[in-house]
């Protein structure tokens, strides 16, 4: 493919640039620069999306890319992804246990009751879709004043530290296949290591870990889209959700001195879990539920879910072979990266000044070679 040069181009694009930010701030005199500390609070979602398909947990960054973005999700995951490229990588954490999640949301539709009882928590799964107009001109002292009337109406809550998964008991029934037990990195080759799609390239067949990992970083739409393919009928994944779980799981490092694991931090994540159709067990096992698994970074239900969907249909793909293409991990996990999508949808825009001068004068030829036939 070839590219010209254009005279005068850098000045165009120098202004391109120009207008762009002229129209963030447009508002002129009256208007007032978006607070990343704003965005981040009351487009949480909004910031959750970028977290997750940039790769990179950092609420603060993400939302400037939001910001510098004006709201373009995709735009934001690419500077968050080309920020992470910069970065050393210093440590690795251990494996992490989602039991030890400081829950604000935690729900089956799987069971009615389930050991620590169902948490609603923040979402819009209950409420009618209606627009809410008084938030037009909303109050500004309303506004400030809710937050805390309601944490002080709020009724206590005694809840413990952690909640147990609801698919132990069914582990423990027989219901579902053993969970193989985590083996630490230092154990085994690379077969038995996390696969690390940053470093590595995908080289089909993937493992199960390679799949997870662009699945955990993919566009949320692009998942979505081929998780509701299997589930209208292009597959046979109709699976119930065994149990979905939002919160802030403690990131641990172990101690530069005593080598013990202290909490460095904690990282918001969707986690979720889903039964799907039993099937026979392997070696003369007897036969069980299949499960699929998703996470993420962020408050993102629908991504989670979609994730779990479609870990569950490349599993039985790469098992028996696909029968369709959200059982096809190549058709799959090439086509799912939003950044990857993007990127080759909107070269198209860039010259292609020389290609097309050719594919003219083709045709120009094919023409004129057919008139002269007609004419003899």
């Amino acid at each position: 493919m070839g590219y010209v040069a254009i005279k005068g181009g850098g000045r165009a694009i120098s202004g391109a640039a120009g207008v762009l930010e002229f129209l963030r701030t447009r508002q002129g005199e009256s208007g007032q620069p978006l607070d990343v500390h704003t965005i981040h609070h009351q487009l949480s979602l909004l910031e959750s999306r970028v977290l997750s398909e940039g790769g990179l947990y950092h609420p603060e960054l993400a939302a400037l890319a939001i910001k510098q973005s004006l709201g373009d999700t995709l735009e934001a995951s690419f500077a968050l992804r080309a920020y992470r490229s910069t970065r050393p990588r210093l440590v690795e954490t251990p494996l992490l246990d989602t039991r030890d999640m400081r829950l604000i949301r935690r729900i089956s539709a799987s069971f009615k009751d389930i050991p620590g009882g169902q948490m609603l928590g923040p979402t819009t799964d209950y409420a009618l879709r209606l627009l809410r107009f008084e938030l037009i001109e909303e109050d500004r002292s309303a506004f400030q004043a809710f937050a805390r009337s309601w944490l002080k109406e709020a009724p206590p809550a005694d809840l413990p530290d952690s909640f147990p998964k609801v698919l132990d008991s069914l582990r423990q029934e027989g219901l579902l296949p053993p969970a193989l037990p985590p083996r630490p990195l230092s154990q085994g080759g690379r077969g038995e290591q996390p696969f690390d799609i940053t470093r590595e390239p995908l080289i089909f067949p993937v493992p199960r870990s390679a799949a997870l990992a662009t699945m955990a970083r993919a566009e949320t739409g692009s998942l979505l889209a081929i998780a509701y393919s299997n589930m209208r009928g292009y597959g046979d994944v109709h699976p119930t959700v065994g149990e979905l779980r939002v919160g802030y799981v403690p990131i641990l490092l172990a101690h530069p001195v005593t080598g013990e694991l202290v909490e460095a931090g904690e990282a918001l994540i969707t986690e979720c879990e889903v039964i799907a159709m039993y099937e026979a067990g392997d070696d003369g096992a007897k036969p069980a539920f299949s499960v699929g698994y998703g996470a993420c970074f962020g408050h993102n239900e629908v991504k989670a879910v979609s994730m779990a969907i479609l870990d569950r249909a490349l599993q039985k793909g790469m098992k028996h072979g696909p029968s369709n293409p959200s059982e096809d991990p190549e058709f799959v996990l090439l086509h799912v990266d939003g950044i990857d999508s993007m990127g080759f949808a909107s070269h198209y825009k860039m010259p292609h000044y020389v290609t097309f001068q050719s594919d003219m004068d083709r045709l120009r030829t094919t023409q004129k070679k057919l008139g002269e036939r007609e004419t003899s």
